[in-house]
Parts: structure tokens; sequence; C-alpha cells
């Protein structure tokens, strides 16, 4: 799609738009019983990221449309998906996010720019002129594509190593164009899209510490020579061998205390129950506490779809049921919202075989890589199972163990082999090995069926 068809579309869409805002405002004058409406009421947004291939899920659909105010998109912005080749740009999953959000009245963050990671292999063999030049055109040419639509972009993710030193990461642009690049990066970024607010995102910033206090000094330079920077993001993904640290909120502040927005952009903790719960309610405390703490983005909608699935970080289990962090966070913001039904269908417990299916890349090379496909039970025993695989066109399977597969075009449909009968919560699996035959992308993992 053109910009020109672009922009004719997005006013099109105005009045739609508007409806669905009043809608959503009318929602919330009468109870704060979302995360959306809660976090309104305290003048933030909560957001989530979003994959287009799940949208056509309904369970996924409803879940996001009722909850969240914002969506980030999870891949489809970044540059391996909307610029593969050299000046040619491909935005139809990015754009399918936008028209969702646009259509509930919901805020979108672009993410991102320029980034090490998810690189078309065509960007590391340019030299520094031709690099430079396609770093301004590659943000030109998304954000033109999205100007005037987008609320925050994610400009530099990720620029700084890890550990002690308080360095800069080794990439493309940073070995190529020295330590320049990120503010140019902001420069040509303010020039494309006015309007949009400019971060700087990483992780592993959410306390006081080297890395965060390097990216600090930089934020600090910006501010006092105009660099344009607006806000700040901290991904926060949180475990328990990265817990949330104590001093979360004081580093909030020191940041906004430069005169930059912060925001919560990635937002996972793994965990469950009642620690999880407390781990969260620390997180939206911190935010609620710091003024210029604009929202908080959790980094999916369902721990089915996590890429830390394993870990449970989300606050909605597999079967978008709400868990105790969800209710914590609800009441941390303000929210007086409906536990849940015991008895709706899905629920653990109430006689209805059901299962998860959630995946882990567990090996990866340059020609290919090994998945895992973890099943687990729902509430009730299951004798049998099923979950579908769809892998991008150009990838192909070459072995596959612990499980039986048969295929429709690229989609594999996997069952037992041995491994069906399960106990409730009980877990079993199936592995494969991809030939990635020029293709990165990660396999779709459809809905788990169980008998």
């Amino acid at each position: 799609m053109s910009m020109t068809v672009r922009r004719l579309t997005r006013a099109a869409t105005a009045g739609l738009v508007a409806a669905a805002a009043l809608t959503a405002a009318a929602h919330s004058a009468e109870a704060a019983d979302t995360l959306g409406s809660a976090a309104a009421g305290q003048g933030r947004y909560f957001g989530t990221a979003v994959a287009a291939n799940h949208l056509g899920e309904a369970d996924y659909a409803a879940t996001l449309d009722r909850e969240f105010s914002s969506v980030t998109p999870e891949n489809e912005m970044k540059w391996d998906a909307t610029e593969p080749s050299r000046g040619t740009f491909s935005f139809g999953s990015a754009d399918r996010i936008v028209d969702h959000a646009q259509s509930q009245g919901m805020d979108v963050r672009g993410h991102t720019l320029v980034w090490h990671s998810q690189l078309p292999s065509w960007v590391g063999s340019l030299g520094a002129s031709d690099l430079r030049t396609a770093m301004n055109d590659h943000i030109n040419g998304l954000m033109g594509h999205y100007k005037g639509e987008i609320h925050s972009w994610d400009v530099v993710n990720e620029a700084f190593q890890d550990g002690g030193s308080g360095a800069r990461r080794s990439s493309p642009f940073q070995d190529k164009l020295g330590n320049g690049f990120i503010e140019e990066a902001f420069r040509t970024a303010r020039a494309a899209d006015p309007a949009a607010k400019l971060c700087y995102n990483d992780y592993n910033t959410d306390g006081v510490n080297a890395k965060s206090n390097a990216v600090y000094d930089m934020v600090k330079d910006f501010k006092s020579r105009g660099v344009p920077i607006d806000c700040v993001g901290f991904q926060s993904h949180f475990n328990s061998n990265s817990p949330v640290p104590s001093d979360y909120r004081q580093n909030l502040q020191r940041f906004a205390d430069l005169g930059v927005d912060v925001q919560i952009t990635e937002l996972d903790i793994e965990g469950s129950g009642s620690a999880q719960a407390a781990d969260y309610t620390k997180v939206v405390e911190a935010c609620l506490a710091v003024s210029r703490c604009t929202g908080m983005t959790v980094w999916g909608v369902t721990d089915k779809y996590s890429w830390r699935s394993s870990g449970t970080p989300l606050l909605f289990d597999g079967n978008y049921s709400e868990k105790p962090a969800y209710d914590a966070v609800l009441s941390a913001l303000g929210g007086s919202g409906d536990p849940g039904d015991p008895d709706d269908p899905g629920d653990p417990g109430d006689g209805t075989p059901s299962c998860t299916a959630t995946y882990t890349r567990t090996a990866d090379w340059s020609s290919g890589y090994n998945g895992q496909v973890t099943i687990t039970a729902g509430g009730e025993p299951i004798s049998s199972w099923t979950a579908t695989v769809t892998l991008p066109a150009q990838q192909s399977v070459s072995a596959l163990w612990n499980g039986t597969p048969t295929w429709s075009g690229n989609v594999m449909t996997v069952r037992p082999s041995w491994n069906g009968t399960l106990a409730a919560g009980a877990s079993t699996g199936f592995g494969f090995t991809v030939a990635k035959n020029g293709s990165d992308a990660a396999p779709v993992i459809g809905t788990c069926t169980a008998s």
C-alpha cells in the first residue's frame, strides 16, 4: 500500500476510530474493569505486544480488544520484516496490526527502527557510506508509511552491552558508523514524523547499574545538546535470577528528571500465583509513582504465545483465563474487575479436556534450527492431543521426534506417537529440525486440541 493510499485509508477510518474511542470512554465511565480502562483512569496506557498471525484467533482478538489500550507489533515492524531487500518495503503484516488497533481506538507503538538483530543479510554487507544511507532510508521509509499513526517509536534498540563496562554493543551500525549513529537516527526520525514520540529502548537497565548509567549519560548528553529524544523504554523482563530491582522506581524517576517520558515497554515476569502477582504490583506501583511514566506494555497477550512460555510470564494463561497477576495489576491500577466465572468452558477443573502448546527454539545455526513444542494438559486428564505448526514458506522440516506428522502445504499437524495420555497439568512434547532455506522466521504454533 502506498503512503498516499495509506493516508487516505487512515482518513476514511477516522470516524470508526472515533466511535471506538467513544465506546471505550463510555465503558471506562461505567467501571474501570479492564486493564486499559483502569490505566486510563490513572492517565496512562496499558498495552501489549501483538502478532498479526494470531489476530484471526477469536479468543486472542477478544482478549486484546477488551483489555488493552495500546499495541506494539512484536516482529512485524522490524527491519527483516519491512525491508527484506534494499529499497523494497513490505508492510502487509504491520498494516494488519495498525488497522486492527485503529478499529479499536488503540494507540500503536512502533518497534523498532534501528537494531542489531533481525537484520536482513544485505544490511551487514554494506560499507559505511552505504550503510548510513540505508539506515536513513529505512527510517524514512518506515516512518513515512505510518506518519501520524504511531504514538511512540523505539528509534534505537539495545545499543549498549551487558555487564559492567557500559560500552556500546558491537553491531553493523556501531562498528561502521561509530557512536554518532544513535544521534543521527533520532534526528532523521524527528524529521520523518515530527509528531511521534522518539524513544531509546533497552533491557537490563531497570535498576541503577553500569548499563543504565551509560544510557542515562547518553540521554543527559542528548537533552543538553538538543538531540530529539522524548522517551526511554525499559523492557523489564524479570525472573528469579533477574528480579524487580529494589531501586526500580528511583531509576525510572532519575530518567524522568532529565526531561523525558519513561515507558515500560516489554514487561513480563516469570512465575505464578501470589509471588508473580506481587512482582507485577511492584512494577505498576513504580510507574504510577513517577508522573512521567506514561504507560506499560506487557510482552504478549497469553502465556502460550510468549517467547518465555515455559516461565508462564504473562497476565493470561494459555486458555486466556485471568491469572492472580491480572487481578493484582487491575487492583494496583485502581480497577475493580470480575475475577472470572469458574464455570466458564476451558477453566481448569470444569470437566472439559484441554491443552496448551508452547514453542521454544532449542538450537540454532546458520542453515537451520531445532524447535521444541511442549504440550501441557489443562485441568483434566487427556488421552490424546493435536497441535499445528505453520512454517514460513521457505522452510522445511528434515526430522521430527516424539510425534506423528501429517502435512497440508506448509502446515504440519502433529499427533502423539506414544505420548498422548497426560494427567491434569502434566506435559510432554515433540521436537523437529528445520532447514531455514534463507528464512530465520519462527514457525506459528496453532491452538492445541485435546480429547
